[in-house]
């Protein structure tokens, strides 16, 4: 029996609460079925398109309605992993009464402990939110000075906020609880909600988002998962991706896998993150592996049968 973490990218999760919950019971069979090989797992997800409407909400509807209150970038986040949490219960709960099996599921609002001296607080990166043209993006800069936006992988313009780096997991002892009573845990929804520690020893929210490749990997990485699973909507990792000599990788060292990051292999906004992410869980630990691929097929990943193996 192995323990697995598997993120969920929050793009793969839909636009819309409907489609969202249309998407989860397709890929529930895929995730259950790792469960049916005897393993434990610990879902994440990102939150990035979820985070940022919501955040666009609030700051659209208190403009307009004095009675509504601004809502900071952390509060969102939290309101992002309830709802993305309750439909990933709903779709995991049902696959299990399908299946016949007595696991339980259960949601962990999380908060992700990071450094507040980290340097991206003073260079925000990370996009979030929906996607606009150029000339729609700097509109909204010239009318909210606060605002920063970016070119996203030439997909569009999208807000970026800060996104430090995770140093621990707070409640990590409640996750291990819970996996030893059974239960499949979703966790460190959306990169988890940052928070800082004051002089005190006090926990303190902060406006950012952690890039949920990375929470994904210091959550495996604090409950000794054997496995990191990030799971997105390519069966394997590309070189030369989108040429006519693109190549699928099976599997690479994190060596082999630092050397194509710094022949600049992996898009900034889409692969670079997650194998980034694989590279630091792999030499935390020995024997630890991490497995991007699709989601669809991720019993196969685990019998190396598809996705990217990545090794120390």
């Amino acid at each position: 029996m192995a323990r697995i973490v598997i993120a969920l990218g929050g793009n793969a999760l839909g636009n819309t609460p409907a489609e969202q919950q249309q998407r989860i019971e397709e890929a529930m069979p895929s995730l259950i079925g790792l469960i049916n090989q005897g393993h434990e797992i610990i879902i994440s997800h990102g939150n990035g398109p979820q985070v940022g409407m919501i955040n666009l909400a609030f700051d659209t509807s208190s403009a307009q309605n004095e009675k509504i209150a601004q809502m900071p970038l952390q509060e969102c986040t939290a309101m992002s992993q309830g709802y993305i949490g309750y439909h990933l219960q709903k779709g995991i709960y049902r696959e299990l009464r399908i299946r016949n099996m007595p696991w339980q599921v259960a949601t962990l609002i999380t908060q992700v402990l990071v450094d507040r001296n980290d340097p991206a607080f003073e260079n925000p990166k990370k996009p979030i939110g929906a996607f606009y043209d150029e000339e729609t993006a700097r509109d909204m800069m010239r009318s909210d000075p606060t605002l920063w936006m970016q070119e996203d992988s030439g997909r569009g313009w999208r807000r970026v906020v800060a996104s430090p780096r995770p140093i621990d997991i707070i409640e990590k002892k409640s996750i291990l609880n819970l996996l030893d009573n059974e239960y499949i845990v979703i966790a460190g929804g959306g990169g988890g909600i940052p928070v800082v520690m004051d002089d005190d020893g006090f926990l303190h929210g902060v406006s950012a988002v952690i890039d949920k490749d990375f929470a994904s990997a210091k959550l495996a990485e604090v409950v000794g998962a054997d496995y990191l699973f990030i799971l997105t909507a390519v069966d394997h990792v590309f070189v030369n991706y989108g040429r006519a000599d693109q190549r699928a990788l099976t599997e690479m060292s994190s060596g082999e896998a630092e050397k194509y990051l710094q022949e600049g292999q992996f898009g900034e906004g889409s692969m670079k993150p997650k194998v980034e992410a694989a590279i630091g869980f792999v030499r935390s630990g020995w024997g630890k592996r991490a497995v991007i691929g699709s989601l669809e097929k991720a019993p196969q990943a685990m019998r190396n049968e598809s996705g990217t193996l990545i090794t120390l």
